[in-house]
């Protein structure tokens, strides 16, 4: 059988990139994986403290945003994966500072509401 030797990608020129890129997706794909089974781990504690009415509330108000956070992640993760393979690939690269701003704002936000409900409502 007679090999035939395949021809060079345009993602081969860059393999080391192209790899750190996947790594960076995956990394932000098990953030929004904790983000989650935090959330969830909390609302089970929650069930088997006693509670009032307001920290119900922030449960559930803790609970949706890391739902929403955890989508915002994978959705704004996957399209800066792509971006940045296209911008790799033409020697474009830019980082993607709205992107980290935004979601780092939305982890501070939910962090600050958990830092709420642990030290004043239980």
């Amino acid at each position: 059988m007679k090999e035939t030797k395949q021809q060079p990608t345009e993602d081969s020129k860059y393999i080391q990139q192209h790899l750190a890129n996947e790594r960076t997706f995956l990394a932000w794909i098990r953030t929004s994986i904790a983000i989650i089974g935090i959330a969830f781990l909390m609302i089970n504690l929650h069930e088997k403290s006693t509670s009032n009415a307001l920290s119900t509330a922030i449960v559930r108000l803790i609970g949706a945003l890391a739902v929403v956070i955890s989508i915002c992640t994978i959705v704004f993760s996957a399209i800066s994966y792509v971006v940045k393979t296209k911008q790799i690939n033409e020697q474009t690269f830019r980082p993607s500072r709205p992107l980290i701003w935004f979601l780092a704002s939305l982890l501070l936000l939910i962090t600050g509401l958990f830092g709420y409900y642990f030290f004043t409502l239980l």
